[in-house]
């Protein structure tokens, strides 16, 4: 999938054609990040950085203690991977993807939700712990689970 910052200066390709799971979250950090009512987040197995002479990164502590690297564009501010050490996937922020299919989408942290969740969309009060993804990366790793990357 195409995927690239508002002002076009980073630009770059999923590793797959669509994401592994694709999350709108409700939590305050999400909601703080995307300055909006939900954060958008699609899960990819671990790829290379696209050039990181034009990204800058945040990093921060997770809920459970684990370093969260938050990248974004230089240039224009667009938030877009978020990634840990210790995970073999990524979060791509949903609003730098083309073609985005947002009707398989999982509500998380809906307990936190500002706008109404659409009616029959998976839902959790808190995160998910859906594992049906899992699947192996490129050198036959199983993937991990997001966890802290999505909230």
């Amino acid at each position: 999938m195409d995927a690239s910052c508002q002002c076009g200066a980073v630009k770059f390709k999923t590793p797959t054609p669509k994401p592994l799971a694709l999350y709108i979250c409700h939590c305050q950090d999400c909601q703080r990040q995307a300055s909006s009512a939900f954060g958008t987040s699609a899960i990819f197995p671990r790829f290379k950085l696209p050039d990181t002479e034009l990204l800058s990164c945040y990093t921060r502590q997770t809920s459970l203690g684990d370093t969260l690297y938050c990248y974004f564009c230089k240039q224009c501010g667009t938030r877009l991977i978020h990634t840990s050490p210790n995970k073999n996937v990524v979060s791509v922020k949903g609003g730098c993807i083309e073609g985005l299919d947002w009707r398989t989408a999982i509500h998380i942290w809906t307990k936190s939700a500002m706008v109404p969740i659409p009616e029959g969309s998976e839902t959790h009060s808190e995160y998910s712990e859906r594992t049906d993804y899992m699947g192996a990366d490129s050198q036959g790793e199983p993937l991990d689970q997001p966890g802290e990357l999505v909230g």
